[in-house]
């Protein structure tokens, strides 16, 4: 399957409709650290795991109609896009449970999740470093809240359990 047809299976994993780029690059960064993905690499960015990769690969999936991409204006100025297949994926796997679980919990708070997961391999208090990094999105409830979606990820039997920072 070539990278641009792994980022359908993505969207069609996550239930065939994924809100906003930053939203797709999170699921993709919880599918790899879990042994559920497929290869990218990610850098630290301003919101968290990055994949230029990814990036490239979902505009090359838009381009060959593998996926649809609505870019749509927000209510703040700025605008973000809604990737979607035809189908959604049917089966109950490990990967489209995670990856639903993440489609439905807050973008912030899935955010703060993926960042501190991201953060845990290289300091030794990764939700200071993420309070530290985003003071304007870390409140204590979502700090609260993120912690409480890994803790619900991690019911999940996965090739390589997310790191325990809950």
């Amino acid at each position: 399957m070539s990278r641009p047809e792994e980022v359908a299976r993505l969207v069609q994993d996550a239930g065939g409709n994924v809100v906003g780029k930053t939203r797709l690059q999170k699921i993709a960064y919880l599918l790899e650290i879990t042994g559920l993905g497929s290869g990218y690499r990610f850098s630290y960015h301003y919101y968290g795991p990055y994949s230029s990769e990814l990036d490239s690969d979902a505009n090359i999936a838009w381009a060959f109609d593998l996926v649809h991409r609505e870019d749509r204006n927000s209510n703040w100025g700025g605008s973000y896009s809604v990737f979607s297949t035809d189908e959604a994926s049917v089966t109950e796997s490990a990967r489209s449970r995670l990856a639903r679980m993440a489609v439905d919990v807050d973008a912030v708070v899935l955010e703060l999740a993926a960042t501190a997961a991201f953060l845990s391999s290289t300091h030794d208090d990764p939700w200071r470093e993420t309070r530290d990094r985003k003071p304007e999105k870390a409140t204590a409830e979502r700090v609260l809240k993120a912690k409480s979606f890994l803790k619900e990820l991690k019911q999940i039997e996965t090739p390589i359990a997310l790191p325990d920072i809950v």
